[in-house]
């Protein structure tokens, strides 16, 4: 699995650098550039595992973009090829006692902030965007703010992308292949392909799953 992580790094850095020069560099030239871009990530990669030291698994190659907030008092596992961004604002992940923390591959965290109480689930290939949050936990009772409030888990499928400024919150799935808008709070469940808009959130779009190029499909709205 190693070995197949790297090589598909290498081939799909490789594809970038040709595609950044549209084919005018030589094929020797772009091999020297992209030895000296895979020596970076080299260095990137061992800076992300100190940033990631307290994580209990590591499945493959992790990168980072500055520094990330770290904190695991429970299980955090973070899948290959995940890229944890902190440039525009800082990712922040928190995992309490007992709490679990899955992150699937080839995610992208970018300003996120995710906090575990119980069991946050996501999957492959998503996409979350500066401030979005993720929490399967009130922190405080409704009533009486000395007492923990209810958790419950988030489960996050294949191919979600979380706007900027979006909320998850405890309990809810989000489907596969689906969009929570910018500044939505999703307080229930999203089916697989549909885009989610407002507050609380509630489908706005149909999403093919055709990939990238989605065509999209309004949903009449319910009288």
């Amino acid at each position: 699995m190693g070995r197949w992580v790297e090589r598909e790094l290498i081939i799909r850095e490789k594809e970038k650098i040709e595609a950044e020069t549209k084919g005018a560099w030589p094929p020797f030239v772009i091999s020297v550039f992209l030895f000296w871009r895979l020596v970076g990530y080299g260095w990137n990669c061992l800076r992300t595992r100190f940033y990631l030291r307290r994580s209990n698994q590591l499945n493959g190659i992790v990168l980072t973009r500055g520094r990330p907030s770290i904190e695991n008092k429970g299980y955090l596992e973070v899948g290959r090829l995940v890229r944890i961004c902190s440039a525009i604002t800082r990712s922040r992940i928190a995992v309490k006692k007992g709490g679990r923390l899955v992150i699937g591959d080839n995610c992208r965290i970018n300003g996120a902030i995710i906090a575990a109480t119980d069991k946050v689930l996501i999957g492959n290939n998503c996409r979350l965007a500066p401030f979005s949050h993720i929490m399967d936990g009130d922190f405080h009772d409704l009533n009486n703010r000395q007492e923990p409030g209810r958790s419950a888990p988030i489960i996050i499928e294949d191919d979600v992308w979380l706007g900027a400024r979006s909320i998850v919150l405890k309990g809810v799935t989000i489907g596969r292949g689906a969009v929570v808008a910018a500044g939505a709070v999703a307080t229930r469940d999203v089916p697989p392909y549909t885009m989610v808009g407002g507050v609380p959130a509630k489908v706005i779009r149909r999403l093919s799953p055709a990939g990238k190029k989605m065509q999209e499909e309004f949903i009449e709205e319910e009288h």
